[in-house]
């Protein structure tokens, strides 16, 4: 399959994903494009990586960081808490299949492919964690060091 093709549906179907998620948890109306669009973004670049070759944990780590950062920005411009888009941000990062495999093998009696896979996506949970937290810290860091406006008249 073509390149652009293959990454237009990656960020279609994440962007679609992320935008049912927000109407199934009753986010605000007026987050949903934005969110969903951080959304596909943070997976689009999760999937670019991978692409290239580069290792899952870190690819995971730096789609979360770019959806934190996206979603911090995002909120404060909407005056909204950061909260919202974040979260709505990571849906297309959550390892749901690493899991679902997980179980399965357990269910299967299967239990060193279920740990294998256990772990796998437990590494995967904990960097979409540290992803969301250097994020946080890098926009925290990033509105501190701007320069205030100055008062009129002064």
């Amino acid at each position: 399959m073509n390149i652009v093709l293959e990454s237009l549906i990656k960020l279609v179907s994440s962007f679609v994903g992320t935008l049912g998620f927000a109407i199934f948890m009753h986010a605000p109306k007026r987050a949903w494009l934005p969110a969903s669009t951080i959304g596909g973004a943070a997976y689009l670049l999760y999937w670019a990586l991978l692409q290239l070759n580069l290792y899952e944990p870190a690819a995971i780590f730096l789609g979360a960081l770019l959806g934190s950062v996206l979603g911090q920005y995002c909120a404060r411009r909407m005056r909204m808490i950061a909260s919202i888009f974040v979260l709505l941000a990571m849906i297309p990062l959550v390892p749901g299949l690493g899991l679902y495999r997980c179980m399965s093998f357990l269910a299967q009696e299967m239990y060193s492919a279920g740990a294998d896979a256990g772990v796998r996506a437990m590494v995967d949970v904990v960097m979409i964690a540290l992803g969301l937290a250097v994020g946080s810290f890098i926009f925290r860091m990033a509105i501190r060091t701007k320069p205030a406006k100055e008062e009129p008249g002064k």
